[in-house]
């Protein structure tokens, strides 16, 4: 089950970025790197990207987290995991019309990022909650 939720995590992050790299005029730093990339073409999908891939490929990402946290126990993976795609979804809907949503939204993205490294590089070990001692044979 760990390879399947490093999988949704790791998709969920990098979609994430991907999907808001489309977003050349709503996010103009996202849109120089994306046009830099050779992905200018992306513009023309904007709303697609904006409205649909984004939120879901946040959920997914939250989803893996929280998958991740029944299976290895560990509260400050789950707190950092979980920061970044709820930070997305709520720029996304009801934290829109502010100035400093932006912001918000750049934070969640690079929160998803950096999880998305951090479980690369230290993967989570499982946290048992009982101790077991091998048998002596007798």
């Amino acid at each position: 089950m760990r390879w399947l939720t490093s999988w949704f995590d790791k998709t969920g992050a990098l979609g994430a970025i991907i999907a808001a790299m489309g977003c050349a005029s709503c996010f103009p730093a996202l849109g120089a790197l994306a046009a830099s990339l050779g992905l200018g073409f992306l513009a023309h999908f904007e709303g697609l990207f904006l409205n649909t891939l984004l939120p879901i490929f946040a959920w997914i990402a939250l989803g893996a987290n929280l998958l991740a946290f029944i299976s290895h126990r560990r509260v400050w993976r789950l707190l950092t995991g979980v920061i970044g795609p709820t930070l997305v979804l709520l720029t996304l809907d009801p934290l829109w019309s502010y100035d400093w949503s932006t912001y918000v939204f750049y934070a969640g993205l690079m929160m998803m990022l950096a999880v998305a490294v951090w479980d690369i590089v230290s993967p989570p070990a499982k946290r048992c909650a009982v101790k077991t001692t091998p048998e002596v044979p007798s």
